[in-house]
């Protein structure tokens, strides 16, 4: 595959707190929510591109999971 090659990626998860994750996620990408899972599906002209919006979609998907659960430990 060449970096320039036009690629995507399907990321599929579930969380107890999926509403919660998918308001974080609201200006990142476009996704499915349904009860406790989250559908991402991303495309990009580069494998460069997707690369950095993976990077950027996990970045703002730990911290949500650590605000969560911060915020769970009363």
């Amino acid at each position: 595959m060449k970096k320039n090659n036009s690629s995507q990626f399907e990321l599929i998860f579930t969380h107890s707190d999926a509403q919660a994750l998918a308001a974080s996620l609201v200006t990142e990408c476009n996704f499915i929510c349904s009860d406790n899972s989250i559908t991402v599906l991303e495309t990009a002209e580069s494998v460069v591109d997707l690369r950095a919006r993976w990077n950027s979609l996990m970045r703002g998907l730990i911290a949500s999971e650590h605000a969560l659960s911060a915020a769970g430990e009363d």
